[in-house]
């Protein structure tokens, strides 16, 4: 299982998901460009010391990340109409959320191999992007048996 983050704005959000993966055991890829730089105190602040402990990859594009990354993509994404919870996760997918401000462009939309949603109220759009993916990430891993192991 990995998380994805395409063309991240907000370092607040990309410091708790590092911090996530970190904390989960779950590899994170950074696609760029990024909003601002992994030196960020924002970053830093957000991630505090798990991200030294992060499994990150960085690519400088998204055919760069294609080209290294297999496995099953899955888009968190408003626009789909698959809610998370009926999804059958595999081990082998990586959970790709899109830029804050504006998601991820139709070309990408037209190369993952599944789209997800989570179910909202009536009238409400989305909700911040890292509390997404951890929703979904968790779901994913409960389905997987993935969670790290608790010692006895």
């Amino acid at each position: 299982m990995r998380l994805a983050l395409y063309e991240p704005d907000i370092p607040q959000n990309a410091g708790a998901l590092l911090r996530l993966g970190a904390a989960l055991g779950v590899a994170v890829d950074i696609i760029e460009p990024a909003g601002f730089l992994l030196s960020d105190r924002r970053l830093k602040r957000a991630g505090m010391d798990y991200i030294g402990a992060a499994e990150l990859r960085r690519h400088q594009s998204w055919a760069s990340f294609r080209a290294c990354c297999t496995g099953r993509l899955v888009l968190l994404t408003t626009k789909a109409s698959l809610v998370y919870h009926r999804f059958a996760f595999r081990s082998d997918d990586i959970l790709l959320v899109g830029r804050e401000s504006a998601g991820v462009p139709e070309s990408v939309h037209a190369a993952v191999d599944a789209r997800l949603r989570i179910p909202l109220k009536p009238g409400l759009r989305s909700i911040n992007v890292a509390l997404a993916a951890a929703i979904v990430l968790g779901e994913a891993l409960k389905q997987t048996d993935q969670f790290p192991k608790e010692a006895p």
